[in-house]
């Protein structure tokens, strides 16, 4: 029997294209055997391993307007912009529960990974084997600036797309003969250098961890070149990369709740059309 797993990019808000997708094969019952997520993208996985349709997209569509979820009060307050304490909290425990039980305890594998400030790497978190697999989920989704560092097995950590954008390699290097990657950029987009000033922040705000900071600045040139190796193993047939068909203007903080509908039905009709190469890929 064949095993293939789920590599999901982040993006912050534009994970409602990856909502889209993935809530798509679970209708159609296409469970993965492992979900690796970088992000928001490891958000995304986590309602997709406790198998509930819709989650993702009803957390953010709910609560992006509320200020305890998204706003530049918990910035001030809190030293995050988003209020991860309420998401793995209240909005997790209470209004739109996550199950805990099947996620934890399901056969998937789930692999979260976040950077190693001190070591500007990528950290790989497992459910099996993590002390603390939601500590690492939030690692991960903590970006650089708008987030503090969280502890995952005793090393600081930021956000897993700092070193490691787009998780399709771990997945081949585990083992698995067929890797599904969801993207949340169209295919050819590029990132752009960054702005003196933005570097300079950086190297201020992370002073303490030089080689983070070298990871941060490297992001740009990292990225493309992890695009131009997975462009490469699409055209081998080694991996199947589901893209937004078009350049998506949602931001990372986007609340625009109009636009962030359209993101995430886009994500459900681009699943829809390549529904059926995906299951021959799956099959073959």
């Amino acid at each position: 029997m064949k095993k293939w797993a789920l590599a999901l990019e982040g993006g912050s808000l534009r994970c409602m294209f990856s909502a889209g997708v993935v809530d798509v094969m679970m209708e159609h019952q296409l469970w993965a055997d492992g979900v690796f997520g970088v992000s928001a993208g490891a958000l995304t996985g986590v309602s997709y391993v406790s198998r509930q349709i819709g989650r993702t997209a009803q957390v953010n569509l709910e609560y992006v307007n509320d200020k305890r979820y998204l706003g530049l009060g918990n910035l001030i307050f809190r030293k995050s912009i988003f209020n991860f304490d309420f998401l793995f909290g209240e909005i997790s425990d209470k209004l739109i529960p996550l199950d805990r039980e099947t996620f934890l305890h399901s056969p998937c594998q789930f692999t979260a990974i976040a950077t190693n400030c001190r070591t500007g790497e990528p950290v790989f978190a497992e459910k099996s084997s993590s002390q603390d697999i939601y500590a690492a989920i939030r690692a991960s989704a903590s970006m650089p600036l708008l987030a503090p560092t969280v502890q995952v097995e005793g090393a600081p950590c930021v956000d897993g797309g700092v070193s490691l954008s787009i998780p399709y390699l771990r997945p081949l290097e585990e083992g698995y003969d067929k890797v599904v990657v969801i993207t949340t950029r169209e295919h050819g987009y590029r990132k752009p250098q960054t702005p003196r000033t933005l570097a300079r922040l950086y190297a201020k705000h992370y002073r303490e961890y030089p080689r983070l900071v070298r990871a941060l600045l490297d992001t740009p040139r990292r990225y493309g070149r992890e695009l131009g190796e997975l462009d490469r193993l699409e055209a081998q047939g080694k991996v199947f990369v589901i893209r937004p068909p078009e350049p998506v203007t949602v931001s990372r903080t986007e609340k625009d709740v109009t636009k962030l509908r359209a993101l995430y039905a886009q994500g459900r009709q681009t699943c829809v059309e390549r529904l059926e190469g995906l299951e021959e890929y799956l099959n073959s």
